[in-house]
């Protein structure tokens, strides 16, 4: 039953969301007088869509989830919905006509964590269905969460979650220049995560914690903002190595449940690809600790200068 709500909810919340940003006026509709709705009134939706009134009220409200694909392309369209929100809609639906079972404990392929490991001079890392750092290598460490222990990606319930750290971790925050468009991003991409999977609990833990905690997180997830993330610019601030712009690439491994490859790199002979090497030559010992403060480079520096000069 509460699957069920959930699921209905989901649904109905993302059709909402999509009808109040269309205006009257961009769908073709004259406006007359004096209007007590944003967007579009749901018998304007339903005869742009050409569906029935009492039946638009019944998708919308999550009673009927037997909507056809011709009914829903008719719906995208009135809607002006692009790619990616046509695709959670359609994943919406979808997920409520079938029986999911019980995710399995996630793991790493062997030769997938062999190729993160082998990355030692780019940073890499796989992230879970639910976004969680399953293994990442000694580089991606240093670069995103040297505060964290190395084998934090390695355990079990512990591992580091990328959305729970760009909202709740400070350090993890302070890296990105652009925190609030990457804020969006990450929103957006948890959305199409869950369209698929509207009622798994994973999900609903994770939603429930950040909008309790974060008031950020709460109005980006209210806003249905639905768009997948395959590649940015990230401008960071590194505690160690100062800024530096890196691009990275979010690559779906076949076969692996929604899991999803991500390295990052900077352009050659740029200030950004100096700052990630002298990262990777400080990141190559203990990879027990976490990466240095500066205060402790500059320390070890000095430490280092007065024993060779005493020699």
């Amino acid at each position: 039953m509460l699957r069920s709500m959930a699921e209905r909810s989901e649904f109905g919340d993302f059709l909402r969301s999509r009808r109040a940003r269309v205006s009257p006026e961009n769908a073709g509709i004259p406006r007359h007088g004096r209007r007590r709705v944003r967007g579009l009134r749901r018998e304007e939706l339903a005869q742009l869509a050409g569906i029935s009134v009492s039946y638009y009220i019944r998708l919308e409200q999550g009673h009927d989830g037997s909507a056809s694909d011709s009914v829903l392309d008719a719906l995208a369209r009135a809607l002006r919905l692009s790619p990616a929100e046509r695709s959670h809609l359609y994943s919406l639906t979808r997920s409520r006509r079938r029986t999911r079972p019980t995710a399995e404990p996630e793991r790493v392929r062997d030769g997938i964590e062999l190729l993160v490991d082998s990355l030692d001079r780019l940073p890499a890392l796989v992230l879970g269905r639910y976004g969680d750092v399953l293994v990442w290598n000694r580089l991606a460490h240093a670069l995103l969460a040297g505060h964290l222990p190395y084998e934090a990606a390695r355990g079990g319930g512990g591992r580091p979650n990328w959305t729970r750290m760009f909202f709740l971790d400070p350090r993890f925050r302070a890296l990105f220049l652009d925190w609030e468009e990457k804020a969006r991003d990450t929103v957006a991409d948890l959305r199409m995560i869950a369209g698929g999977h509207p009622a798994d609990q994973r999900i609903a833990e994770i939603v429930g914690e950040l909008s309790r905690r974060s008031t950020e997180f709460a109005a980006l997830w209210s806003a249905h903002a639905v768009w997948r993330c395959v590649s940015h610019d990230r401008r960071l601030r590194h505690p160690v190595v100062g800024e530096l712009t890196l691009a990275d690439e979010l690559m779906t491994l076949p076969d692996d449940d929604g899991q999803r490859l991500v390295i990052f790199r900077a352009v050659p002979r740029t200030s950004s690809a100096a700052a990630l090497t002298l990262l990777a030559e400080l990141s190559t010992g203990d990879t027990g600790r976490a990466t240095p403060h500066p205060d402790a480079l500059v320390a070890d520096d000095v430490a280092s200068r007065g024993a060779n000069g005493r020699a």
